[in-house]
């Protein structure tokens, strides 16, 4: 790919399009999620950023105003959705079991499917400053969201145990559980194939639940499929 000669003002692109996406944005968080994941977040500048799509840096300013602002975009990609989908979820009526399933099914997947393994980003010690505590924020609703369901998953299966002072934190391992996929990963390099059919059934399993897992796995799929306002599952 030849280098413009003279692009000239209003000409910021250097190369052909060499990114996926459709916007010169989303080529950026791209070029971004690679750069952040392979050379880490310190090491990456966002002139490297914009060397990596073929624009100009001050091209890339047009887009962001700074280098966390395209770290705050790519965490938001990991979040949103799902948080939209556990509200979703919570607010259908029946089992939950199913519930807790789908929401963990959608989560797996969206962090198996990311063409770079953006929850590797959740370890950068820049999210425990001031900057990033509207992500530290949402992700923790999340996970509460994630707790909600399973409390309600426990009082069906071990009513006994459905109390706070005998509950000992095990309405968080779903969550847990779901981030597994992170280090995944990181380990192997690649997008484990198996997580999204082993991690979901886990999630409930964990809490107690003793059903059939093909039928579970159905009413999830269909869960998903009639989500209120639907959320689409990724790619």
């Amino acid at each position: 790919m030849g280098h413009v000669v003279n692009p000239g003002p209003g000409r910021p692109r250097l190369e052909q399009r060499r990114r996926p996406g459709g916007t010169p944005r989303a080529e950026i968080l791209d070029a971004a999620a690679e750069l952040f994941t392979n050379r880490g977040y310190a090491n990456t500048s966002t002139r490297r950023i914009a060397d990596a799509v073929g624009i100009r840096q001050a091209s890339l300013y047009h887009h962001f105003g700074t280098k966390d602002d395209i770290l705050d975009a790519l965490l938001e990609k990991t979040i949103a959705e799902p948080l939209a989908l556990a509200a979703q979820l919570i607010a259908e009526p029946g089992d939950p079991a199913p519930k807790l399933y789908a929401l963990a099914l959608y989560d797996t997947r969206q962090l198996c499917a990311n063409r770079w393994n953006l929850g590797s980003l959740y370890l950068l010690p820049e999210l425990r400053t001031e900057r990033f505590e509207s992500f530290r924020v949402r992700r923790d609703e999340l996970r509460k969201l994630y707790a909600v369901v399973s409390r309600q998953v426990i009082a069906d299966t071990r009513p006994a145990a459905n109390g706070t002072d005998t509950l000992n934190g095990v309405e968080y391992l779903p969550f847990r559980l779901v981030e597994t996929v992170i280090n995944m990963r990181s380990d192997d390099g690649v997008s484990p194939e198996h997580a999204p059919a082993l991690i979901p059934e886990a999630a409930v399993r964990v809490l107690g639940w003793t059903g059939d897992s093909l039928r579970l796995r159905e009413t999830a799929e269909a869960l998903l499929d009639r989500a209120i306002s639907p959320v689409q599952p990724p790619a």
